[in-house]
């Protein structure tokens, strides 16, 4: 299994281990609960430098890019991202991911960097090589240079802020910009993957190991892929692999507000998601809640007067709020709140009902 620059801080830290992706990653330091309420009131750290990482330049760079995904990337100002999606021609998402637009350098081309999943980092990478003009645009791929941390909850930025040669407060949703990170170039993005406000980080590996610690001596919780898994499922994000995949397409996802056929051309997967804007999804990812201590985990089916309807894609006993959450797909005439389903359990069919997303919505993030 591949290791990051981090790997040794969380064998000290006596973190407890994980294969994901092909990466051996922390699943928790001090625990899945303390990690995650550390983030929802105060400030936690993850490692996330397993994550693809592309940059990418070029004579209208945006241009080409607009092909690939749903989303207007036209919109964007130098400084401002855009999470959305990878199609394939039947409209299924290859991955999800956010294009960070950095503007026009003195020549006039375009730059952006673009955050992918690790899992799908060849995949993706495969994806746009084949589908950009490389006479036009120069593509890297730094994922084995950069570390990437995320620095997450409500003082994040407090605690971060001591270390970074730039004021991060005027930073809104998704904004980023480049900085003197400890004295060296970093990138600072505010986004996240936890509900929560926050920033990720990346810099060159001495740098992030050198961040990391002065973050925890600082008193910055570290916290591994269990309480991320369970802070972005309260905040109802899916999980690609799970909850979205090449199968499933935005529209289904409840993704729709990634897709803007009304402002922009053509691009890969339009025909099938205009058939579907049209006439409308067969099925939706619904959010579910159960009562009691039942879990709803990942592939359990989904019943409706004793009939299997749908099946769990994630699910957990969320630590904010205090009771089982879940997420499924189901068909369309019963994805509306308040519709009462079932889910078998180990052979029993427990009670559950279609709930509005995301379960929870922090009071601390900014807007964009």
């Amino acid at each position: 299994m591949v290791r990051t620059p981090l790997y040794q801080l969380g064998v000290e830290l006596k973190a407890r281990l994980t294969s994901f992706g092909g990466w051996e990653m922390p699943v928790q330091f001090t625990g899945i609960s303390r990690e995650h309420e550390a983030v929802r009131n105060a400030a936690g750290m993850f490692d996330i430098s397993h994550m693809g990482k592309f940059t990418l330049q070029g004579q209208n760079l945006i241009s080409q890019l607009q092909v690939l995904v749903p989303s207007d990337l036209n919109r964007l100002k130098p400084g401002q991202a855009q999470y959305t999606v990878l199609l394939n021609p039947q409209g299924g998402i290859i991955d999800d991911i956010i294009v960070y637009y950095q503007g026009e350098d003195t020549t006039g081309k375009q730059k952006a960097a673009i955050i992918v999943n690790a899992a799908t980092t060849g995949k993706d990478k495969a994806w746009l090589l084949q589908h950009l003009d490389l006479n036009a645009v120069e593509f890297q791929d730094i994922s084995p240079d950069k570390v990437l941390i995320a620095v997450q909850g409500p003082k994040a930025i407090n605690y971060l802020q001591p270390f970074v040669e730039a004021d991060l407060s005027p930073i809104k949703a998704f904004g980023h910009l480049q900085a003197p990170i400890l004295g060296k170039t970093g990138f600072l993005a505010r986004t996240g993957y936890t509900g929560e406000d926050g920033f990720e980080v990346m810099v060159d590996p001495e740098v992030g190991i050198e961040l990391w610690q002065r973050l925890y001596d600082a008193g910055v919780v570290p916290c591994g892929l269990g309480a991320r898994d369970t802070l972005r499922l309260e905040a109802a994000m899916a999980l690609y692999g799970q909850d979205i995949d090449d199968s499933t397409t935005p529209l289904e996802a409840g993704l729709g507000w990634l897709v803007h056929l009304d402002t922009k051309g053509d691009f890969i997967g339009r025909a099938v998601l205009e058939q579907q804007k049209a006439v409308g999804v067969q099925r939706r990812l619904v959010g579910l809640q159960m009562p009691g201590r039942n879990i709803a985990r990942h592939g359990y089916q989904v019943l409706s007067l004793g009939k299997v309807v749908g099946e769990v894609t994630s699910g957990t006993l969320s630590p904010t709020l205090g009771y089982p959450i879940a997420l499924a797909y189901v068909p369309s005439q019963l994805a509306a709140v308040g519709q009462q389903l079932e889910v078998e359990i180990r052979g029993k069919a427990y009670p559950t009902s279609v709930v509005k997303r995301p379960f929870y919505r922090s009071k601390n993030r900014v807007t964009n």
